[in-house]
């Protein structure tokens, strides 16, 4: 069972930046299981309303201005779960305010240029960061991840397979308090509509699993996309390879109810496999199973899940008791990331410009 974070003094104070579905439905439950090290004590929103009413969920304070909680005395971690967009400028605020420990929802930078400035104030200001990719602190994963033996280097196949219900459905089921933009009717042939689709199906979703990804993968920088192809109403189903390695990424969000997220490496001799519970859903962590010829190796699921993880790692590296992530690796995860929607929106274009009309195609439960 991977150890679990002890009480060293009064809990931690946490300020959230954004109250959105992600703060209400997934940091707070994980944050109410761990109020003997951390405790919210500050939620910001641009939408007052909104801050308040999720803030009195937890006896926090409130309010509309991120200075007004980077000055909160007591706040020692800030956790940023704002829209994309804003995330370099908070982490680097935060960072700079003197807090304890920085959480930044992926991706953390829109590019390489706002990736180095966060790492070269990271390292002057000495606070950590972390990235929530919450796969990545799952203790299913972690367990895997010490016992795959030779699997990181030997691995030919690197597979992540999600299938999920619309994020709406998980939001409205976990929490009262939502908002959300108002959704309308993608026009499928008009290809700037499909890029930005596949755009965000990599850096919002695919990237969960992309850092696992990219440990089964020591030629990442040489990736080249093979096939793209947009599935409707909103997934993707991508081929990837390097000299070593092909790499498949699908994903389909429909009308199912048998949600599925697994991730695989494959070798000639050995295989991992990893199911994930969904994101919204506070289930415990992941199974994963471990083969080399006829012997099978199973780790989990363990009592908590990859958010709850995070949070425990976060109150370690505050409290100075753990070293700190390589920032070249969460550049490095970054970067990935960006090569491979890149990458995937070109052909998705070329594969337009080849062919008019819609190309999207429709998905079924296996996508």
């Amino acid at each position: 069972m991977p150890s679990q974070t002890q009480p060293a003094g009064p809990p931690l104070g946490v300020g959230i930046l954004g109250a959105g579905p992600v703060t209400q439905a997934i940091h707070l439950p994980a944050l109410a299981r761990l109020r003997d090290i951390l405790e919210v004590r500050h939620i910001m929103d641009v939408d007052e309303s909104l801050a308040a009413s999720v803030a009195a969920r937890v006896g926090a304070t409130s309010s509309s201005s991120m200075d007004a909680l980077l000055g909160d005395d007591a706040v020692d971690i800030v956790a940023i779960c704002s829209p994309h967009q804003f995330h370099a400028e908070q982490v680097i605020a935060a960072c700079r305010a003197g807090k304890k420990a920085v959480l930044c929802e992926k991706p953390f930078a829109m590019n390489a240029g706002e990736a180095a400035r966060i790492s070269e104030v990271s390292a002057e200001t000495g606070v950590p960061i972390v990235v929530g990719a919450m796969h990545t602190f799952d203790p299913g994963w972690l367990a895997a991840e010490r016992h795959c033996e030779d699997l990181p280097e030997t691995a030919h196949t690197i597979r992540s397979s999600i299938v999920l219900p619309p994020n709406a459905r998980f939001e409205d089921f976990a929490t009262e308090i939502v908002t959300r933009p108002a959704a309308g009717t993608p026009d499928y042939a008009d290809i700037d509509v499909i890029k930005a689709m596949m755009q965000g199906g990599i850096m919002g979703l695919a990237i969960h699993d992309l850092p696992l990804v990219r440990r089964f993968t020591p030629d990442f920088k040489d990736i080249q996309v093979l096939q793209a192809r947009h599935v409707r109403p909103f997934g993707y189903a991508i081929s990837l390879r390097t000299p070593t390695r092909t790499i498949e990424l699908r994903a389909a969000m429909n009308s199912t109810w048998q949600p599925e997220w697994s991730f695989e490496a494959i070798a000639d001799h050995s295989a991992l496999r990893i199911d994930f519970t969904p994101s919204y859903v506070q289930a415990g962590s992941a199974t994963a199973t471990f083969s080399r010829g006829t012997e099978t190796t199973t780790f989990g699921p363990y009592s908590h899940n990859g958010y709850e993880g995070e949070w425990r790692e976060l109150a370690e590296l505050a409290r100075g008791t753990k070293q700190p992530p390589s920032a070249q690796t969460l550049i490095d995860d970054l970067t990935f990331a960006l090569a491979i929607a890149d990458a995937t929106v070109d052909s998705v274009a070329a594969d337009h410009h080849r062919r008019p009309g819609p190309i999207a195609a429709t998905a079924g439960a296996s996508a």
